[in-house]
């Protein structure tokens, strides 16, 4: 027969068995804090001189992507096209382009999908002593573009032109280049006028040129009725529905990294190596530019601006711009699902 346990005996196994009982307690909820706070890995592909590297600067020096759970793997592109390429192999979740192509590349039957960047857009710019004082005093003058011939700003320039009974594309002499080579060439005073990128013409005007024309001045006269934000983040729209909160925290990481390079000059002083200069006049008209370029308006408000410019530059650049797609595809815009 067994010998019966003291009570003292029991006490101990007691304590044994519940020390044992707390302590793979304590390894389970261990390992539930680090499984709910690992952080979130975004592929993102940028171009290591654009704007996006900017600000990832801030997020990084303001520990953003910390507080928003999420690593950050910056995946550097050579030029935008590129950056297509990685996100339609899958090797980047996202990349910034325009919703044109994104609508494009939807009625192709890739399932992407676009939020709003930056409405930031480029300008017609002249010597401040040019006699060129309207888009009629532009026929006979060489005029360069940059981006090539379906550039969005140049095709919303030809059809606000049109609008004055102006064909810019054969009254005047159209040269295309690439944007550096041709804010320098009309720095040398090669070239009459200058449309170029938002960031060129800022560097432009802070050298004492002007703007003849704005392109977001003129989207009201073209149907809109503010100013567009023409480029976002692409994303394909499944891998945003398995990661909803991932995207939403994305998208709220960046705006605040937008409002602290609204808010903040010192900012800019830090990041000023990033922007390709350090001269004063330049910094500040890159940095005044970029802020009047952050998206302001609600994503529907952006979508049916979106919808109209849409059609406008449809009917200049044809079916080499848009392909066979007469309207905007109705999910181009990103629109967060409904939590459940």
């Amino acid at each position: 027969m067994a010998e019966k346990k003291t009570l003292e005996e029991t006490a101990q196994e007691i304590m044994i068995v519940n020390a044992r009982t707390m302590a793979a307690a304590a390894l389970l909820v261990v390992a539930h804090i680090a499984t709910c706070h690992a952080a979130d890995t975004i592929r993102l592909a940028v171009q290591k001189t654009g704007t996006a590297a900017w600000e990832l600067a801030v997020v990084r020096a303001h520990g953003l992507d910390k507080r928003a759970n999420l690593a950050l793997e910056v995946i550097e592109l050579a030029s935008p096209e590129s950056g297509k390429i990685a996100l339609r192999a899958g090797t980047a979740d996202v990349m910034i382009s325009d919703w044109l192509w994104v609508s494009r590349e939807r009625a192709l039957g890739a399932k992407l999908t676009f939020y709003p960047y930056s409405s930031a857009l480029g300008a017609i710019m002249v010597p401040a002593s040019s006699p060129i004082k309207t888009l009629a005093d532009l026929k006979g003058r060489k005029l360069a573009i940059a981006g090539g011939p379906i550039d969005k700003s140049w095709l919303l320039l030809q059809a606000r032109a049109k609008q004055e009974g102006i064909d810019l594309k054969s009254q005047a002499t159209i040269v295309y280049g690439a944007p550096p080579l041709l804010a320098a060439k009309t720095l040398d005073g090669e070239m009459d006028a200058n449309l170029n990128y938002w960031n060129f013409c800022a560097a432009l005007e802070a050298k004492g040129f002007r703007r003849l024309v704005s392109i977001e001045d003129i989207l009201p006269q073209l149907g809109a009725k503010g100013r567009t934000a023409m480029i976002g983040y692409a994303f394909d729209e499944t891998w945003a529905a398995a990661n909803r909160d991932v995207v939403a925290r994305f998208i709220a990481m960046t705006r605040q990294a937008k409002e602290i390079l609204a808010s903040s000059d010192a900012e800019w002083d830090r990041i000023a190596p990033l922007t390709g200069t350090v001269d004063p006049p330049t910094l500040k008209a890159y940095r005044d530019r970029y802020r009047e370029g952050i998206p302001r308006r609600p994503v529907e408000e952006e979508e049916a601006d979106a919808r109209v410019l849409y059609r406008v530059l449809a009917s200049v650049g044809g079916r080499e711009l848009v392909g066979s797609a007469p309207e905007l595809d109705a999910g181009t815009f990103y629109r967060a699902p409904p939590r459940e």
